[in-house]
Order: structure tokens, then sequence, then C-alpha cells
């Protein structure tokens, strides 16, 4: 079922034309196997990617040469905090932090829609994780494109050649990251419509996920489709050789969890990352210092 090269199929290739209909919310494996034997490949493989991630991390800080930007949009219930929380489970906290976007601040509305995350990016041998980015600025303010009167923006016409340029702002911001030794990796949990309803059934059955329920959750359903052109368009314009993104199907969340652990261990292994070599004289401090230890 997890055999080499299987999360090749969730890369979005530059340059293509992108169908959301075209990938699966679903494994679409685990019909050929026991559901059971399925989870438990999966579980396999996130562990062993878990233990490989925790030794990767400490190589990316020893080296510091490079840093690791890695992204997360889905539609809500989609399990960003879970796949998140179970994936960098493993990793030294101080070498890796986490930001969530939410609704803009009047301080970063008077700057252009990059600058938050900008102020949040990972410095070399750290890993930082973005729960949703800068990209809202081209899914949920596209589906609402009232939000946009907020921006303080020039005037000018809100149609097609407005979010091209934002793509391009986009892909121009990612290429200057990359050329400067922060790898991007970007992934859209795919959830269905239907695993979406199930789970926010599921919060509103239990009181300690109450919490995580908001009306205007079921109210965003409303605009499924407008969403999901969205993403299609965002995916497309902005999946890139320096900068791809990964559709990775959510409505199973052992499978969403194995295959982001795969696809970032698999990045960090091709970084090419090294432990510094020490100096001769430095090399002669240390056996100096073992000297005087053992006397």
């Amino acid at each position: 079922m997890f055999r080499p090269g299987w999360i090749d199929r969730f890369r979005v290739k530059p340059g293509k034309k992108l169908r959301l209909k075209d990938h699966s919310t679903g494994w679409v494996e685990t019909k050929r196997l026991d559901k059971d034997d399925a989870k438990k490949q999966a579980e396999a493989v996130l562990q062993r990617n878990l233990e490989e991630l925790a030794e990767a991390q400490q190589l990316l800080y020893a080296d510091d040469r490079y840093s690791l930007l890695i992204i997360f949009q889905a539609m809500d219930a989609a399990g960003k905090d879970g796949t998140i929380k179970h994936v960098m489970s493993g990793v030294n906290p101080q070498g890796c932090q986490v930001f969530n976007f939410k609704q803009p601040s009047v301080e970063e509305l008077d700057h252009n829609f990059l600058w938050r995350c900008m102020r949040c990016l990972p410095e070399r041998g750290r890993i930082g994780i973005f729960n949703r980015s800068y990209y809202e600025e081209v899914l949920v303010v596209k589906v609402h494109p009232e939000l946009l009167d907020r921006q303080k923006l020039p005037p000018g016409k809100r149609k097609k050649g407005f979010w091209k340029a934002r793509y391009d702002d986009i892909n121009a911001f990612e290429r200057h990251l990359v050329r400067n030794g922060t790898v991007i990796l970007k992934f859209f949990l795919h959830v269905s419509k239907k695993e979406q309803k199930k789970r926010f059934l599921e919060r509103l059955d239990r009181p300690e996920k109450h919490w995580k329920f908001s009306a205007r959750d079921v109210a965003e359903r409303e605009f499924w489709d407008d969403y999901m052109q969205a993403y299609e368009d965002a995916l497309g314009a902005t999946s890139t050789s320096w900068a791809p993104w990964y559709i990775v199907p959510a409505d199973d969340k052992w499978v969403t969890r194995a295959a982001v652990a795969d696809i970032i261990t698999s990045t960090i292994r091709e970084m090419d990352l090294r432990y510094p070599e020490i100096s001769p004289e430095e090399r002669q401090a240390l056996m100096e210092a073992r000297r005087q230890l053992e006397r």
C-alpha cells in the first residue's frame, strides 16, 4: 500500500489545469486491503518518519544553512490541528514554531497582504509551520471579495487580473525565500463535504469539542463550490517546482498523517544536510579538554 513513490500522486504538477474532483478525499487503495491492515501500515509509516524527523531536525539545526516552512490550508474540520500535533509530536519544541493566521488585525491591514506572515518566517536551522497563511488572501478573500474593502488598497478593478497579480506576488515571494535557503512545502488537506458534516456533528455531540465549533463554520458550507473553485485556481497557479503543493486525502486522518510525515521527511532527506566540520585548531582544543577532564 505505502510503496516507494506513493506520495508522488499527491503533488500538483506546475502549469497544469487542476480539478479537485480528480483527487480523492479518501485513500482509494484501502478498497484493496482490509481497513485494519491499511491503518497498521499507515501507523508504521508515521512512526518511522517521526523517528527520522526528530533526528533530521537536529541535523537541520546543526547545519544552519536552511530552514523549512510548512504551510497547511484546508476547509474547516479537515484536520490541520491534529495533523500538526501528530506529525510534529517528536520534534524538539525549541526548533519548531507554529503560527495560526486568523482574521487580520488593524495593524496587519495597514501593510501588504504578505507582511504578517513575513514576520513569522523560520530562521535558519528551524522549522516553521503556518496553520493557514497568506493563501487566505486568494481563498477566503476571493470567495468574499467584500473583505478587500478593509485592506485600503489603491483604486482599481478587482477582477481576474487582480487575482493573477496576487498569485504572481506569492510565487515571487516564495522563490525569493527558496533562493535564500528556505525550503517550502504546502499541503492542502482535501476533505469531502460529507466528512466535514460528520465532523461538525461530532463536535456538537461532544461537550469537550464545543469550543472548536462556530456557527460561521456552517454558514461557510453554503459557499463550498466557490471555495473549491478558489482552491483549484490558487493551487494550480502557485504549485511550482520550488514550492510545490500536495493535495492530501483528509477523510481518513491516519492516511493524512502518514502522507504528510512521509513528504516532510523525504524532503529533509534530500536537503544534503551535514554536521559542521571542525578545524584542526578546534580539534586540538577538544583533545586538550579531554586530557584536562581525565586528569
